[in-house]
């Protein structure tokens, strides 16, 4: 069984700056900071951006004050999704759709989005019922731990094997990600991160964006 792990923002789809935006809300309206830190967010998981937050602001990183955070987020992506244009990226729907005809290949999330907001932005933009496990953001700091925890999910799900997992995904983390579980790595130069800081990642495949999804299948297939 192939599987093949794709990331959200930046790779499915773009919300447009919704996701940052109610991230940077949800902190100001529960911890009362006027200006919230400008916090790296790219490739992370949304657990490591709130412990930024705090450690940026002196709150502590403890569970209550992260469920506060995660639920306000939560709230805030519902109003901001509308309020911002963003749209599915080119050749994902090419690309799932083939992907979807073949029963020796499944689908699934390797994504720093926390697990109900990764659901909500996928279903916002019609993409939910396309995926049905992965690995979220919500517990673990580093994106190399979601990777183990969207491996082993996957085996749970399938019920089988994998003999083969494939990443895909816009930020050099991807790709470190993908090599820590022994995965193939198609980065897609979509995201906020240029061709040569991609390619000097090192990933198996490098394109532009998933346009040329053939292409993609090929390297899939091959």
């Amino acid at each position: 069984m192939l599987v093949v792990f794709f990331d959200i923002d930046g790779t499915l789809l773009s919300t447009g700056g919704a996701g940052g935006t109610a991230m940077r809300l949800a902190f100001r309206n529960q911890f009362g900071v006027a200006e919230p830190a400008n916090v790296p967010f790219s490739g992370r998981t949304d657990r490591a951006i709130g412990a930024s937050f705090f450690a940026a602001h002196g709150i502590e990183d403890c569970e209550e004050h992260w469920q506060r955070f995660r639920e306000a987020y939560l709230c805030e992506l519902e109003r901001q999704l509308p309020r911002h244009e963003g749209s599915v990226l080119p050749g994902i729907p090419e690309l799932i759709a083939e992907l979807a005809s073949d029963t020796d290949v499944a689908v699934g999330l390797l994504t720093g989005n926390m697990e109900h907001g990764a659901w909500r932005k996928l279903e916002y933009y019609g993409l939910r019922d396309r995926f049905a496990f992965g690995g979220f953001g919500d517990v673990h700091h580093h994106r190399e731990e979601v990777a183990e925890v969207a491996m082993d999910t996957a085996r749970q799900h399938l019920g089988r094997s994998i003999e083969r997992a494939v990443v895909i995904g816009d930020t050099p983390l991807d790709v470190a990600c993908a090599r820590a579980v022994g995965a193939d790595v198609i980065a897609v130069a979509t995201g906020i991160h240029d061709w040569e800081e991609l390619e000097a990642s090192r990933p198996d495949l490098l394109l532009e964006d998933l346009s040329d999804w053939k292409r993609v299948c090929d390297f899939l297939r091959s």
